[in-house]
């Protein structure tokens, strides 16, 4: 293939959308890398996600349209940033796509200024810069690229300079951070940085992309004995690492003033570390470590923010996850999955119920600690139910039945056992995702239901489901196979032969005026190019809208909706 001379927009989307495969396929090894903040396990992965939501936004956007492109890569990255290492990367993106969307030609020059950009970006989105992480193979590959645009270099040469710098910079990274010398690897998130610059130099000059298992790829990460070693100093039970105490991950999108934003990481550095913000014009998607979650949400409140989508992870579980995989994966290669009863105590737990890994796992990042298989067609016993109370660890449960068939199962789970059980009658999944997003796992069960009650009456929801018989409806007749687009409370509204055809007539009467944010569960019978074309629909027809779009896996309904 021709070395291209310049970055433009087909080029870039093509860098992007390699970069997103590349780092799925390196996703293991990076995890297996992952050593600092926390040895949880999860760098690759949280990386992997921030890009699948990239490219999403990216695939939605006109594909010859540069600034659409751009626009779309900074807000694909800050709505689906996941975890520390996918906030900086994030941010990084964020400032490549500005940079470049001011600069007609992605000239050698450009884009030595777009690596800068990105570089500056992340330094300023962390509270207390780290040197030895993914920050210090950034700088120092942008340094390297500026210099040899200084030159009037070619853009290939701009980008190899960038890389062998990044990887020098890399291979330092055990020098400068001890967690990771002790541990032999290099630091997880700069080796997923670096695949970036792999995949720009294989669009722009053909470079193969490294394998997954190649020996300079550094994917075996740490044996069993480093991990345990690893494992016990960052959990704060022998030495000390200034990161290693806080026990939980909060991340939440804040509605804030700018100006209040340097404000806001100071007081969440009082309470906590490893903070990440990342953002602008009123929406930030914030990221810390901390003992006190209560505190982490109430500094945006008390500084006039609106927190949504709070998501708590406990740190320590995770690690005790990580390295009961490792020794499994070791063992026999058998990753196991995890029990309600390996969790951390809480005051309240939630049970829920729902069919589809993807549903399953958004539960999960919301706090979720008792999931029940079910759904429409298959609604769980009382029996199954209760087996799950019992088994999370709490005294106070929530159960969100998530189908009106589950909701009287539900209710005669608390005749039936010791514990304080208490259904919030949700009767769609992203009624449930609404309800969780105000859950706090401190507080009492009542509390929590009221809170939640509150939470769904915000929330309108809507299905798209296909019809296995002929019949008549308030819209007109359906025949088998159409589709049809299903409000909660009023039945069938809109009828079409297409999903995409039905999706749209059902988001024209679920979004008025007065909706601002719709979230998009896609299931099993969803396929992209007619998600991509939803969201052309919505950009073009409300604007204003917040979209988020989650994987589902749930059958039957390749589209579940819910406006805020």
């Amino acid at each position: 293939m021709p070395t291209l001379e310049r970055l433009d927009v087909h080029a870039l989307r093509d860098v992007i959308t390699t970069y997103r495969d590349t780092v799925r396929d390196h996703a293991g090894g990076l995890n297996r890398l992952n050593v600092y903040p926390v040895p949880d396990g999860d760098t690759g992965t949280n990386m992997a996600r921030t890009l699948d939501a990239v490219v999403a936004e990216m695939d939605a956007a006109d594909s010859d349209d540069l600034d659409a492109t751009c626009d779309a890569i900074s807000h694909g990255s800050l709505m689906g940033a996941r975890g520390n290492s996918g906030v900086i990367l994030s941010q990084i993106l964020r400032g490549l796509a500005s940079t470049l969307k001011a600069q007609a030609e992605g000239s050698g020059r450009k884009v030595a200024d777009a690596l800068s950009a990105a570089s500056a970006g992340a330094y300023q989105a962390v509270l207390k810069p780290i040197e030895g992480t993914i920050l210090t193979v950034v700088r120092e590959s942008a340094e390297a690229a500026s210099t040899a645009s200084g030159n009037e270099a070619s853009l290939v040469d701009v980008l190899r300079a960038a890389r062998r710098a990044g990887k020098e910079a890399l291979d330092n990274t055990p020098e400068l951070l001890p967690v990771l010398k002790d541990a032999g690897v290099v630091d997880a998130g700069g080796a997923g940085y670096l695949l970036f610059l792999d995949s720009a130099l294989h669009v722009v000059d053909g470079d193969p992309l490294p394998e997954p298992d190649a020996e300079d790829d550094y994917a075996h990460g740490l044996t069993e004995e480093q991990f345990e070693a690893v494992a016990h100093r960052t959990s704060g039970v022998e030495g000390e690492l200034d990161v290693s105490e806080q026990r939980y991950e909060v991340m939440y999108f804040v509605e804030i003033a700018d100006e209040q934003i340097e404000e806001f990481k100071h007081r969440w550095g009082e309470i906590g570390d490893s903070i990440v913000v990342v953002g602008g014009d009123g929406l930030w998607n914030t990221h810390v470590h901390t003992n006190d979650i209560g505190a982490a949400i109430e500094v945006a409140l008390e500084l006039g923010g609106r927190p949504a989508q709070i998501r708590v992870t406990d740190l320590f579980e995770e690690i005790d996850e990580e390295h009961e995989r490792r020794e499994a994966e070791m063992a026999s290669h058998h990753v196991p999955t995890r029990a309600g009863a390996g969790l951390p105590p809480v005051t309240t737990a939630v049970v829920a119920v729902c069919s589809g890994d993807g549903i399953s796992d958004l539960f999960a990042d919301l706090g979720v600690q008792g999931i029940v298989s079910g759904g429409q067609t298959l609604n769980p016993s009382t029996a199954e139910l209760l087996d799950t109370v019992e088994h999370v660890n709490a005294d106070q449960v929530v159960i969100l039945p998530n189908n009106k068939n589950i909701i009287p199962v539900a209710e005669q789970v608390d005749e039936l056992t010791t514990k304080s059980v208490v259904v919030v009658p949700t009767r769609t999944m992203p009624e449930a995702l609404a309800a969780l997003v105000v859950y706090d796992p401190e507080a009492g069960a009542a509390e929590n239901a009221g809170e939640m009650r509150e939470g769904i009456e915000a929330v309108q929801t809507g299905e798209v489901t296909q019809a296995v018989r002929d019949s008549n409806t308030e819209v007109g007749p359906v025949t088998e196979g159409d589709w049809m687009g299903i409000v909660k409370g009023d039945g069938i509204v809109a009828v079409d032969d297409t999903v995409l055809g039905v999706a749209t007539k059902l988001l024209s009467q679920l979004l008025d005026d007065e909706g601002e944010l719709l979230t998009i569960i896609t299931g099993v019978d969803a396929d992209a190019a007619t998600t991509a074309a939803i969201q052309g629909w919505l950009a073009d027809d409300h604007a204003d809208v917040q979209v988020e779009v989650h994987p589902g896996g749930q059958p039957l309904y390749p589209y579940l909706f819910g406006v805020e």
